[in-house]
């Protein structure tokens, strides 16, 4: 009984001394392994609505509306493929390295292009 109690002591002697294992997020953040897959950033001033990445999303996460001038995006849905990214002409839809915001509640982020910008 002595033998068990000495090495679950010792056990807890050496794990005391070491540092932790763990980060302790969210004040330490790992910094991001190269090609990760973080959430699709979009840049709605860049965007002509020409509804591509609409058509190329396989999971029908991206709805985009040329008339009404609007984009969304469920991130619940992307399966962050990239194909909204290859085939954007305007360079507006990104990939970030960085994970998506936790989120409480199922969320359909919205983005509304208010004045068009006369092209010279």
């Amino acid at each position: 009984m002595s033998w068990s109690w000495l090495s679950v002591s010792s056990l807890v002697t050496r794990s005391a001394l070491k540092p932790p294992v763990t980060r302790l997020y969210p004040i330490e953040r790992r910094t991001p392994y190269a090609k990760t897959r973080g959430h699709i950033l979009f840049v709605v001033d860049n965007c002509n609505f020409c509804t591509i990445c609409a058509h190329k999303c396989p999971t029908r996460a991206i709805v985009a509306n040329k008339k009404e001038k609007t984009w969304a995006i469920d991130h619940s849905l992307c399966i962050l493929c990239g194909n909204c990214v290859e085939d954007c002409r305007e360079g507006c839809i990104t990939l970030s390295d960085q994970p998506c915001p936790p989120m409480r509640a199922k969320e359909v982020l919205q983005f509304r292009k208010e004045h068009d910008t006369p092209s010279a």
